[in-house]
């Protein structure tokens, strides 16, 4: 029985920004942008792309969550995720808010 992935992938854009996407084909959806199959898409002015980041995950409902959580990350986050810094995303991923809980003095 063949399984069937999703992939969650960062992509680097001509102008540097990142972009963010899950698809079920990896090198179509790489294809697809780098083509321009799609006016309205975030990449299409931006090309060419490079893919930075990809990973895949079995269950549709794992990987749009990857996906969703990737891109509410800071540009930081995702280059520490891309170049495998664990140190510096542990970092990154704390909370300096003032509200926050590491913050609260009891009374």
């Amino acid at each position: 029985m063949k399984l069937n992935y999703y992939y969650v992938y960062i992509l680097e854009c001509s102008d540097g920004s990142f972009y963010t996407g899950v698809t079920n084909n990896i090198n179509r959806r790489f294809q697809e942008h780098n083509d321009g199959c799609n006016v309205k898409c975030y990449t299409f002015y931006k090309r060419p792309v490079t893919l930075l980041y990809a990973t895949h995950f079995i269950y549709f409902e794992q990987a749009v969550s990857w996906e969703k959580k990737l891109k509410g990350w800071s540009r930081k986050k995702k280059i520490a995720l891309i170049k495998e810094r664990w140190d510096d995303l542990s970092e990154f991923s704390k909370c300096l808010n003032g509200s926050s809980h590491v913050f609260y003095e009891k009374p």
